[in-house]
């Protein structure tokens, strides 16, 4: 039987940690009553958020220059799950998983939804892969997949997507995510209206079949892996091919695929007033499309992003039911403790976004007061609210020190142990 980290080890590592735990969660409760916040309410608040993991992200990623084998990395689908049960069991925030086919596809549909089931996870969402070539593949999507001039190389783009669907169908996934690379490197290599309309007529194929309770997710990039020009390059033209669709199209925002300082949070809020924010692939970065760890280098727009985000919960707004999805690449961590300390990020920007006096700051913006605007963000997103999140994992049966559980239970080394196997038997990260 495979080796898991079990409930019992996470309460061993536990113990001598809770009487700290109770007596910062405590220190925490009064500074918060001062300010008429009930610290009970927001962890059950931490405990019923959840983000889902992508199995790709559970191998070492890389760069166009090199990648760096790490022990025990997952070579099926089987035992990627077994790392996102892992990582649900130190979080209790994770259950579901986002699978990318044809890296994931399955044997069976059936057999791997039970698969989930057993590990305590469910099969959240499906994504396409037409930006690099499969085995045996007929048609090389070199030059495009769902805008290319070839009509049998976009009809073969859209088959694949319509094979992701049906896979979909019987796992329960909610929703699909198409990212294409389409686009050029040079002026004049693409017709830029032509591009986008054969984006469209390939799009309305797949939205036509989409199964039940199932919602179609496009995501934008501005460049990589074509640098001069993207089809899909921003959230505009994503609003607008959404809009086109129909109802159950959605565009989804992925935190690195915009220019250095672009105003993220405002994306976010224009696509929440448009109705067209279906949901997210969080991560960070410096310069570019780094799929760096969840809040390591920009926490405070990550916060920012969850100011918008509550603000919608809170008001109450139509339709408005993101979905929350981590897409990462670990060229130099572990995997497992990347995405266990990313989806903690994603937690602590939530439950510092339910801090926000927002009856103050409508106040202070309604008076144009820029300064206690300002500083009425900053008073929730300078709050530690660590002792929230520990307690709420520590309730669910998580761990209040996840890295420190996670290591203390050898899971890498007996992964090693169980996982021997050359980098050809990976089919997970980004290279």
């Amino acid at each position: 039987m495979a080796y898991r980290v079990r409930d019992e080890h996470i309460e061993e590592h536990n113990r001598p940690l809770i009487s700290a735990l109770d007596e910062d969660f405590d220190h925490l409760g009064v500074q918060l009553a001062r300010r008429h916040v009930d610290i009970e309410a927001l962890t059950s608040t931490a405990m019923g958020f959840r983000v889902s993991v992508p199995s790709w992200a559970l191998a070492t990623g890389g760069t166009r220059f090199a990648r760096f084998d790490l022990p025990g990395e997952p070579r099926t689908i089987d035992e990627k799950l077994e790392d996102c049960a892992t990582i649900q069991a130190l979080v209790r925030v994770t259950p579901g998983v986002s699978v990318h086919i044809p890296w994931d596809r399955p044997e069976s549909a059936s057999k791997l939804t039970a698969r989930a089931r057993e590990a305590g996870l469910y099969i959240d969402s499906t994504n396409s892969n037409t930006f690099q070539d499969q085995p045996g593949q007929t048609h090389s999507y070199k030059f495009g997949s769902l805008t290319h001039t070839d009509k049998s190389v976009r009809r073969q783009a859209v088959e694949h997507n319509l094979e992701c669907l049906a896979i979909g169908a019987e796992v329960g996934a909610r929703s699909h995510t198409v990212w294409i690379g389409d686009g050029g490197n040079f002026p004049g290599q693409v017709h830029s209206r032509r591009a986008l309309e054969r984006y469209l007529e390939s799009l309305r194929e797949i939205y036509a079949a989409l199964p039940e309770g199932c919602r179609l997710l496009i995501e934008h990039k501005l460049y990589e892996p074509a640098f001069y020009s993207t089809v899909l390059s921003d959230w505009g033209t994503s609003y607008v091919c959404a809009q086109a669709l129909g109802d159950r199209a959605f565009s989804l925002v992925d935190l690195g695929h915009h220019g250095p300082s672009t105003n993220i949070e405002q994306i976010v809020a224009r696509l929440i007033q448009l109705g067209k924010l279906g949901g997210f692939h969080f991560n960070d970065s410096k310069y570019g499309d780094d799929d760096l760890d969840a809040g390591s280098i920009k926490p405070f727009q990550l916060f920012l992003i969850f100011n918008e985000l509550v603000d919608a919960e809170r008001e109450g707004v139509r339709g408005f039911d993101p979905y929350y999805m981590l897409d990462q690449s670990h060229a130099v961590t572990d995997p497992i403790e990347s995405l266990t300390t990313s989806a903690i990020e994603l937690v602590r920007g939530h439950i510092q976004a339910h801090l926000v006096d927002r009856n103050a700051l409508a106040c202070y913006q309604e008076r144009n007061d820029a300064l206690m605007a300002l500083q009425t963000l900053k008073q929730a997103f300078t709050c530690d609210v660590s002792p929230i999140l520990a307690m709420a994992r520590l309730r669910a049966g998580g761990a209040i020190d996840p890295v420190g559980a996670y290591r203390a239970s050898g899971h890498r080394q007996r992964k090693a142990d169980e996982r021997p196997g050359r980098r050809d038997d990976v089919q997970a990260g980004i290279v």
